[in-house]
């Protein structure tokens, strides 16, 4: 049933490395990063990090207790420390469930946990309901459907709260306007001057960046410290990705996911979100009327604000009772 997160008092386990990393075996011109932290004993529980896109990193395994699970991460194809940075040759949802599924087989795991968030949260349902046997449970947070609205809303809409933001998207080239929003970006970012494409890439991934929390931050990433390569190979994912509507149907997702019903399964909500508003989750909520559904009232899209950030471990620490 629908809930607020009540305190706000949980944090981060500590910082911890793998015991374990790996590629998975060249396919399709693409080697998978995957790693392992925590207890190579323990109870598995493998990371989808959003995106599309996005990549994993070392703040990610510290939502979990390492004494208690087999923490698993990896780098989707085109992401992260996964090769060839950028690819989008072979890189469908469906090239990323088969990944997810062979990283399973590979490290001989029986069944696990799924923990997704933005993309993730995509990513963790297409998966479950096709492989859902092996899934003992999911975390979701700041739910994704890749519907044409959710979309919309997105690229254009999210204009009505932060107009000053999505014109400064609007505005990086004379070329962009609110129709071709993606297809210019697109034009760019994969075109052949890598300065302008870099100079691209960065404006696009910043605009989603400075709306994900609630209070957004005040200071900007100076440009010493930006990775263009990697804003870059980000940029180029998402956007092949929305220009196909994630390869996924949002719709099928809601229709099949009460194959889920009896799974353990907690969904995480920033009331304010204005990447994945709360309505996608709500309903996906109302198809697993057995989930555990927290709005945080006082939460945007970020994983790490203190309400969302509390809610998730606390339902690692719950699901270590399952």
């Amino acid at each position: 049933m629908p809930s607020n997160s009540q305190q706000n008092t949980l944090e981060l386990f500590p910082e911890i490395e793998p015991f374990n990393n790996f590629y998975l075996p060249k396919k399709n011109m693409h080697e998978v990063y995957v790693e392992e932290s925590g207890n190579p004993e323990g109870v598995p529980i493998i990371f989808m990090h959003g995106g599309p896109g996005g990549g994993c990193g070392n703040k990610q395994r510290r939502f979990f207790d390492p004494s208690y699970y087999r923490i698993i991460l990896f780098d989707q194809r085109g992401c992260g420390k996964s090769k060839p940075l950028g690819e989008i040759r072979n890189n469908t949802t469906s090239d990323l469930i088969n990944d997810i599924e062979l990283i399973r087989q590979y490290l001989k795991i029986e069944n696990w946990f799924l923990f997704g968030g933005s993309w993730g949260s995509t990513l963790a349902l297409a998966y479950a309901i096709k492989f859902s046997k092996v899934v003992k449970g999911l975390i979701l947070r700041g739910i994704f459907l890749s519907r044409p609205h959710e979309l919309e809303w997105f690229l254009n809409e999210v204009d009505q709260f932060f107009p000053d933001l999505h014109d400064n998207l609007l505005s990086h080239d004379s070329t962009i306007n609110k129709k071709n929003l993606v297809s210019q970006y697109s034009k760019i970012v994969f075109g052949d001057d890598q300065a302008a494409a870099k100079k691209a890439a960065v404006a696009w991934n910043q605009f989603e960046g400075s709306i994900l929390k609630l209070m957004p931050p005040e200071n900007s990433e100076s440009s010493e410290s930006i990775n263009f390569d990697f804003e870059l190979a980000r940029a180029k994912v998402q956007l092949h990705y929305i220009q196909n509507q994630c390869f996924i149907d949002g719709e099928d997702i809601l229709k099949k996911v009460s194959i889920l019903k009896d799974k353990p399964i907690t969904i995480v909500q920033g009331r304010y979100d204005m990447v994945c508003p709360p309505k996608t989750a709500y309903e996906l909520m109302k198809q697993l009327p057995n989930s555990d559904f927290f709005m945080i009232p006082n939460a945007g899209h970020s994983a790490s604000e203190s309400g969302t950030l509390s809610a998730l471990i606390e339902a690692t620490e719950k699901f270590k009772s399952l």
